[in-house]
C-alpha cells in the first residue's frame, strides 16, 4: 500500500485544497496520507522562494486559479481577509498532535477557520476561540505549542523538508516521487496506484 507523504501549513489555501482533494484519491487508490506539518514562511525563508502574491499578476491569476479548482471539485473556499497568517502556533500544534485521535479534528478546525469560514488566527484569542468551539482545551493547546520539544520537531520537519528539495507547500512524496502543488494530484494519484 502506497503511502503518500503531505507537507503542509495550514496558511496556505492550495494547501487546503489538497487537504480537501486528498481523500478522493486514498478511496481510488487504498493510500495512507502520512500528514508532515512545516512552516511554510521557514521553507520559503531558506529556499529564496516568495509567495505568489509577491507578483501582482500572479497573484491574481492564482486566485482565479484556486476559485476554479475550488468549483470543479465543489470544496467550499472563502479567501482570508487576514491572510498572509503567521501559523507557528497553529503548526506547533498540529506537531504535538500528530499521530494521536485529536489530529485530524484539530487540523479540520484550523483548515474551516482559516479557509471555510474564515478567522484572524493571527490573533491568540480567536485561536482558543476557535479550539473552544472544537471541542479542545484551548489552554493546554496553547501550552503544547510553547513546548521546547514541539518547536524543535517542527523546525527539524521544516529543515527536513528543505532538505529533501521542497520550496513551497504543499508537498508530496510518494517514495522517492517529488511532487509540488495541489495541480499536481493527478500525478500523485498516479505514483500511488502504481506503488
Amino acid at each position: 500500500m502506497a503511502v503518500i507523504e503531505f507537507l503542509f501549513d495550514v496558511g496556505s489555501p492550495t494547501t487546503y485544497l489538497a487537504h480537501r482533494r486528498l481523500p478522493a484519491i486514498v478511496a481510488r487508490t487504498g493510500a495512507t496520507i502520512e500528514h508532515v506539518p512545516v512552516l511554510l514562511g521557514g521553507i520559503m525563508k531558506a529556499t529564496g522562494n516568495a509567495p505568489p502574491g509577491m507578483v501582482i499578476p500572479r497573484g491574481r491569476w492564482m486566485n482565479i486559479d484556486m476559485a476554479r479548482y475550488a468549483a470543479r471539485e465543489n470544496i467550499p473556499l472563502a479567501m482570508n481577509p487576514d491572510f498572509p497568517i503567521n501559523t507557528m502556533p497553529m503548526m506547533r500544534m498540529l506537531t504535538a498532535a500528530k499521530g494521536t485521535p485529536d489530529f485530524a479534528p484539530l487540523l479540520e478546525a484550523l483548515f474551516v477557520a482559516m479557509w471555510e469560514r474564515p478567522r484572524n488566527m493571527a490573533d491568540p484569542a480567536v485561536i482558543a476561540a476557535v479550539l473552544s468551539e472544537a471541542g479542545f482545551d484551548a489552554e493546554a493547546w496553547m501550552a503544547r505549542a510553547n513546548d521546547p520539544a514541539v518547536k524543535a520537531a517542527l523546525v527539524a520537519a521544516t529543515e527536513s523538508a528543505v532538505a529533501r528539495g521542497a520550496f513551497g507547500a504543499p508537498t508530496f512524496f510518494v517514495g522517492d516521487q517529488f511532487f509540488f502543488g495541489q495541480d499536481r494530484l493527478d500525478w500523485v494519484e498516479a505514483a500511488a496506484a502504481a506503488a
